[in-house]
Order: structure tokens, then sequence, then C-alpha cells
């Protein structure tokens, strides 16, 4: 009903005319004091076939509305897939959008190269500053001393931030390699937080773990990163305390800690890409990367991610593990 009375807006003016030109007549024949039938009668007669062709324009209106709606559902826009024009106005409205189109196709496509140069670009440096961090890491092996301690945990970090780097440049390359199966989750948690080892003794805080006994379907590579940022950001704003790593009913894995928490109106943005909320201001190297990474792979993979928290006493990071809609490969 809402698109017949659009329509009906839409040709106002020539109903009106209609109207116009029968009160026209009815004056006309009135005034030389002719029968008002004389009148009606060839009007009434004039309705029908009018009807007809509104109706009939109705139809066809609806018909191409249908089509311009399915055109909208296209990520692809094209110029051949609009209707052919019927009036000067319409076909000067397509030719304002072939324009259109054909430049955001050059905007488009241009834009797809100069991410494509710098993905490639960051891909490369990525992979040339491995070389560098892994000689340092040799050379810092040789020797057990405070200071090499020291520089053995800023280059864990280090190896982090390029880590995080060459994850967002996969998630958006399109060519991801998930591989889906079924794993333990022990071993993927077991191996994560044995990379954070020499964290917990400097920070002096206690792991709280016990074994979790279950299998998963996921990727283990990309959860393996996912866990390791959760327990990253864990160690990072827990001062003192403990972290725990826990399985919750329905295979939820959760990542407590006892740390300086969360403000209320930070966290419902906390997964936003970018966002650092009023702990992330305190920590000026804070990126808002790490949790926005680990909910697009948890959403690609499936799984769920939540976060509670209570400022002065903690957080809690729950990952959802149970029945992702994937197939084991």
């Amino acid at each position: 009903m809402k698109l017949f009375a659009d329509y009906l807006r839409q040709k106002w003016r020539l109903l009106a005319a209609g109207a116009v030109f029968l009160f026209i007549f009815l004056v006309s024949f009135l005034l030389y004091h002719l029968p008002v039938k004389a009148v009606l009668y060839p009007a009434a007669l004039c309705v029908l076939p009018g009807l007809l062709f509104l109706f009939s324009g109705f139809f066809h209106t609806r018909k191409k509305h249908a089509l311009l709606q399915n055109v909208r559902s296209y990520t692809d826009v094209s110029a051949s897939l609009f209707p052919p024009p019927e009036g000067i106005e319409e076909k000067d409205y397509q030719q304002i959008l072939y324009r259109i189109c054909e430049e955001y196709g050059r905007y488009r496509t241009d834009t797809n190269l100069r991410r494509s140069d710098l993905t490639d670009y960051y891909t490369v440096w990525v992979h040339q500053i491995k070389t560098p961090i892994a000689s340092m890491r040799l050379h810092l092996q040789n020797e057990d001393s405070f200071l090499s301690r020291n520089l053995s945990a800023d280059l864990f970090r280090i190896e982090q931030y390029v880590e995080m780097v060459l994850t967002f440049l996969r998630l958006d390359s399109g060519s991801t390699d998930y591989v889906i199966q079924e794993y333990n989750l022990d071993s993927i948690v077991r191996e994560t937080i044995k990379k954070f080892a020499g964290e917990f003794i400097c920070r002096k805080l206690n792991l709280v773990y016990e074994p979790l006994r279950v299998m998963v379907l996921t990727d283990e590579k990309w959860l393996s990163f996912v866990i390791g940022q959760l327990v990253s950001n864990a160690l990072k704003y827990t001062p003192s305390g403990s972290i725990t790593i826990t399985l919750l009913p329905d295979k939820k894995l959760c990542i407590r800690d006892t740390g300086i928490g969360i403000a209320p109106e930070d966290l419902p943005r906390i997964f936003e890409n970018g966002y650092t909320g009023y702990n992330g201001r305190l920590d000026k190297k804070a990126t808002g990367l790490g949790l926005y990474l680990c909910k697009r792979i948890c959403t690609n993979l499936g799984h769920t991610i939540t976060a509670e928290s209570v400022p002065d006493e903690g957080t809690a990071i729950t990952i959802g593990l149970e029945h992702p809609k994937l197939e084991v490969e």
C-alpha cells in the first residue's frame, strides 16, 4: 500500500489535470444551459480507461522498483544492471550514475593496488625484522645477568608486536590459512603460557592453572595467538596477585586476573579497533589493536569472546569454544 500511495503522489499532477479538465467541461456546459448528464456520462466513460492506464503504470513501476531494489543488494554495481531509462530525467540520472560507477570502479582499483603494495611491504618487513630479533635472542642466551634478562623481556615484547602486525595483515589478506580440526586445549594453552614464563617470574605473579582435559574444534595457531594476547594483557595490567586460567561449563575458557580492571564506560568498546580506554591512555604504548584482533579471530573461528571487569579487582575474558560453525578438515 505504501508503494501505491507513493505512486499516486508521483502522479498527482496528472490526476489533478484530469480533475481540472472535467471541472472546465462541467462549468462550460452549465453556462450554456446544457444537460449535466451530457458531460458526466462521457467523463464516466473516460474514467474507466484512465484507471486501466493508472493501474498498468503502477504495475510497471512496481516491477521497476523491485528490479532496482535487487540492484541495491549487489556489492558490485555496474551500469548494465539498471533498467532502460524512460524519459529525459531518468536518462540524465542514469548518465550521472554511470559516471559515479566509473569513478568508483577506478577509485576501488587504485585503493586495492595501494593496499596490496602496502601489505606486501609490511609482510616483507615483518619477515626481515625477524632475522635480527632471532640473532639478538641467540646472543642473550649466552649470558645470564639482570641486564640480559631485562633485554630478553623487551625482546619478547618486540616479537609480540611484530606477530601482531603480521596477524593484522593476514586477517585482511583474503588468504588466511585456517586449519580447523580437533585439538587438545591443554596443549595449546601450555605452549602459549610457556612463552610468558619469564614475565611471570619477573613480575612475581602467580599462575593458577589446572589441566583442562577437553578437545576443541578450532585452529591451533590462531587460537594460540588469541590466548597469548589475553595473557599478555593480563600481565600488563596486573601489578600484583595472580592470573587464573580455568575451563567453565560449555567449553568456555576463562582467563582471569587480579589487575587494575576496566572502567565500566570502557567495557562495551574494548573490542573496537584502536580503542584503548582510560587504562590505555595511561599506558602510552597501548595500541588498542590486540583485543580487536582477538575479536576478529574468534568471529572467524566461530568462537565467542566476552569480558567482565571490576575496577581495582580484576578482569575476566571468556572464550566460548563449544560448537563452532566449522567443519573438521
